[in-house]
């Protein structure tokens, strides 16, 4: 099994960490995300704005279903994918799976002028992010082979601890 799954909040660098990942490993990039606008034509935004998030999160099981049966892929997913249990056995079940933590402060400075972030539209984004970490915490814990730090640590040094975590998962393996 050839795939490595990258889980996290939004702002913690699943995107870009899980390109870096995948040009070294010579894997195929995919974000769920991303897949889900290619597919639609529209962005997340306007799928929450007309099916709401019900709609788009049942989407997004469909689309991790799918993307998590390929091999040789590095899979970075949104940042509530985990909320649905289904795809957090397929992403269990199926792949070698990292969380990327991030601080609330470095979140909110990586996130400050997204506006392709429907759940960080509102007055107070900060509590927002507060809320969104209390509740799914638990569940990126629960799914995590190994769990990286992404506050404080640049692109190329985070990719590095990657490559080891995965390194040594592939090399346990019989």
């Amino acid at each position: 099994m050839q795939r490595l799954f990258l889980v996290g909040p939004m702002g913690a660098g699943k995107t870009t960490l899980g390109k870096l990942v995948a040009q070294e490993l010579d894997f195929e990039f995919l974000d769920s995300d991303q897949v889900i606008e290619a597919r639609t034509g529209v962005d997340i935004p306007t799928i929450f704005d007309f099916e709401g998030e019900q709609g788009f999160r049942d989407r997004e099981a469909r689309v991790i279903d799918e993307l998590t049966r390929r091999e040789r892929i590095v899979l970075a997913t949104g940042g509530g994918a985990v909320l649905r249990p289904e795809n957090r056995e397929r992403l269990r079940a199926r792949g070698f799976v990292v969380y990327l933590k991030v601080s609330l402060a470095r979140q909110l400075e990586r996130t400050a002028r997204d506006r392709n972030r429907p759940l960080l539209q509102t007055a107070d984004p900060a509590a927002t992010l507060r809320r969104l970490a209390e509740e799914r915490e638990p569940l990126y814990q629960s799914v995590a082979d190994v769990t990286i730090d992404t506050s404080h640590l640049r692109a190329r040094a985070l990719k590095q601890h990657i490559l080891a975590a995965w390194r040594e998962h592939v090399a346990a393996r019989p």
